[in-house]
């Protein structure tokens, strides 16, 4: 069998095993590689040195202690005995004991001192080697410890960059007010700090520009609409020849419409701003009422709606909730086909879900759902609707500290789940 290490190539691994370990690992990591490199060279520098340093030292006292490896010299007896060259008849005329005799001091201090040699050797090459291997256990030790330290240091290090972190991930349009402001030297990590702060500042007077001049603007705009419609109606007011009746009819439409469109634009600014006051709720109670209210749409769409609910406290602004359940069940009937279901569940899990039948959707596009003024294809364009609903349950949702999620029924459909704190 094979394993499926083995399939994959030493860079590849290489590259995956990097791109798992965090920069405070790979900081240590690399701590302890230059520890572990420098103390290495240190300890081959210095055993070569000492081994070189002992066999001098050793070749030096036994060259003193030997004379060398020199023949012995000739007694004072022999010194003024005239040197003759050798030949045969000399080597048979001369007297003594003979070359054997002659060579054997010579030959027994050789190989003494021979036998200290190998001796300082077998000596030199233990303390060597003991040098070695305590000094690598030292290495060891200091590698672990080092990388220890490397640790802590990188922590403490890196403690500014954890900050910035803890507070990119909190970070939302309610807390944009929050800044860091580290304290220390004036370093990389405070310049860091600091321009973190500087671009929550701009966030900020961005997010703030924005939901005021959505708020002003659909401010402005209710008062001259409420006046059309006023003209519009008393203008075209019966007794009326029945060419201008559907100009009438499509006048007054048309000005519902900007209408609801100023209102969804107000409502979803005032959710953004998130929760001025909070009450306890309970949802259930409001998902009922807000499914009555839209009864009528449902019949006139010829579209069966089905509440199962249990009782869902929620501490939060009863208001924006009314609209958040109301948006969700709007949105259910509206993008429907005929004959098509509605059903509202809110379990036991304290999840409220809205899932409704109709065209099948692409899972590619549903996160697009939840942008403003934003539909999935002609079908669901084909129905009144400002494209609002979504991106105010978010809203609403978010400033409630909840979540939406959406996904497509494989039959068709759409299946949307809002979760919500039971406290805040």
């Amino acid at each position: 069998m094979l394993n499926p290490l083995s399939l994959v190539s030493p860079p590849a691994l290489r590259a995956a095993l990097r791109d798992r370990l965090t920069f405070r690992a790979k900081l240590t990591a690399a701590f302890t590689a230059l520890f572990f490199c420098a103390g290495a060279a240190l300890l081959i520098f210095v055993t070569v040195l000492a081994r070189q340093g002992t066999m001098e030292q050793f070749a030096r006292i036994t060259m003193d202690h030997t004379g060398g490896p020199t023949a012995p010299q000739p007694t004072s007896s022999t010194s003024l005995a005239p040197v003759s060259p050798p030949g045969p008849d000399r080597a048979a005329s001369t007297p003594g004991p003979g070359p054997a005799a002659s060579t054997e001091p010579w030959q027994k201090a050789e190989d003494a001192r021979l036998a200290r040699v190998e001796v300082n050797n077998r000596l030199q090459e233990t303390a060597v080697r003991q040098m070695v291997v305590w000094s690598a256990v030292g290495l060891a030790v200091m590698a672990v410890l080092s990388g220890a330290m490397g640790w802590w240091l990188a922590g403490r290090a890196l403690r500014p960059v954890r900050k910035v972190i803890l507070a990119a991930r909190r970070m939302s349009e309610e807390n944009l007010h929050e800044r860091l402001q580290l304290t220390g030297p004036q370093d990389e990590l405070r310049e860091l700090g600091d321009t973190y702060d500087t671009m929550l500042d701009r966030l900020e007077r961005s997010f703030t520009s924005q939901r005021r001049f959505v708020a002003n603007a659909s401010h402005e705009l209710r008062t001259p609409l409420a006046a059309q419609r006023t003209s519009i109606e008393v203008g075209l007011a019966d007794p009326l020849p029945a060419h201008l009746i559907p100009v009438r009819e499509d006048l007054l439409i048309t000005n519902r419409e900007a209408e609801h469109l100023i209102a969804a634009l107000l409502l979803l600014a005032r959710s953004d701003r998130g929760l001025d006051e909070t009450e306890d709720t309970d949802l259930a109670e409001l998902t009922r009422q807000a499914a009555d209210e839209l009864s009528s749409l449902a019949a006139e769409r010829t579209v069966v709606t089905t509440v199962h609910t249990t009782p869902l406290s929620v501490n939060g602004d009863p208001v924006l909730l009314k609209h958040l359940a109301s948006n969700l069940v709007r949105n259910a009937i509206q993008y429907n086909h005929p004959q098509g279901t509605v059903t509202v569940r809110i379990d036991d899990a304290r999840r409220l879900t809205v899932t409704n039948t109709g065209p099948r959707i692409d899972p590619t596009r549903v996160d697009s759902l939840f942008e403003p003024f934003r539909r999935l294809d002609r079908d669901r364009t084909a129905v009144h609707g400002h494209g609002l609903g979504l991106s105010i349950v978010r809203s609403i949702a978010t400033a409630h500290g909840g979540t939406v999620t959406a996904a497509p029924v494989p039959a068709g459909g759409l299946r949307i789940e809002v979760r919500l704190p039971t406290t805040r």
